[in-house]
């Protein structure tokens, strides 16, 4: 976590029109937003969303960056019918090509690839092989379960202090917002990763949650990219390992939070069922 709220800044700006960029409709989401926290790690990459063309814009960052998958193609970002009717993660896998609709979800979602490479690489391979064993059911299983959280919804949460993750797990809110307050943006650092997630944050409220993605402390965003593909090669992979934070609830990241009674609303800040 890089930028803290000001009180003037805690109610968010309003996004302007979409923009018609030749054929082409996307949703400038960062609009007047590049003072919220959420954001902070993308703002090198916004140009590409106000490019002509933006999948050109954000092709050219890519390969600039050297960005493939984990199975060695260069990452692309293609029309949306792109991948026909093979599955969506598999195509990705198979080819390097991510089928981008011209709207905020995917427009995060392709930023967060270039934010971090290893883990959404990570992420793909996971999924494309639980794909491949066990082809595309009702039931996605564990893996395909905690890969899916991790990638829409999560927030990247790194500290050495192991009593953090144990407080997460036990929804503590008074011990991680109160008394470890002064703490968030130092030694426990935090990063919005999941596109749906950064997609709610458009337009916040007090109930959005994430999913936590628990890391050692990163001192850069690259270390941070390659702990969380470490997480993700984990064998056992599972919802269970991400604890859930209202992310509103962060220190520094709403002004409303200052207030000490944010906290006391339970339908939010929920008492743990059990222990973790």
């Amino acid at each position: 976590m890089e930028a803290r709220l000001s009180a003037a800044e805690s109610s968010f700006p309003r996004q302007r029109e979409p923009s018609v960029v030749g054929q082409s409709r996307w949703v400038p989401a960062f609009a007047g937003t590049t003072n919220c926290p959420w954001h902070s790690h993308l703002r090198e990459f916004l140009p590409t969303l106000d490019a002509p063309d933006p999948l050109i814009a954000l092709n050219a960052l890519a390969a600039q960056r050297g960005i493939a998958t984990a199975s060695g193609h260069p990452l692309r970002f293609v029309a949306p019918g792109d991948a026909g009717t093979t599955a969506y993660e598999a195509h990705i896998h198979a080819t390097g090509r991510v089928p981008t609709r011209d709207n905020a979800h995917d427009a995060f979602n392709a930023l967060t690839w270039l934010a971090f490479p290893r883990a959404k690489a990570a992420l793909n391979a996971r999924q494309a092989a639980e794909i491949a064993g066990a082809g595309i059911g009702n039931r996605r299983g564990p893996v395909r379960d905690a890969a899916t959280l991790i990638d829409e919804s999560g927030l990247l949460v790194a500290t050495d202090d192991a009593d953090v993750f144990r407080a997460l797990h036990a929804h503590d809110w008074a011990a991680l917002f109160t008394r470890d307050r002064a703490r968030w943006g130092g030694s426990i650092r935090c990063v919005v990763f999941g596109h749906a997630l950064l997609e709610k944050l458009t337009q916040p409220f007090k109930a959005i949650c994430a999913a936590v993605v628990p890391l050692p402390f990163c001192a850069s965003l690259a270390e941070m990219d390659a702990a969380a593909a470490r997480v993700v090669a984990r064998a056992d992979l599972a919802p269970r390992l991400l604890p859930h934070l209202p992310v509103l609830g962060i220190p520094g990241w709403w002004a409303a939070n200052e207030v000490p009674q944010f906290y006391d609303e339970a339908a939010v800040f929920r008492p743990a069922r059990r222990a973790a």
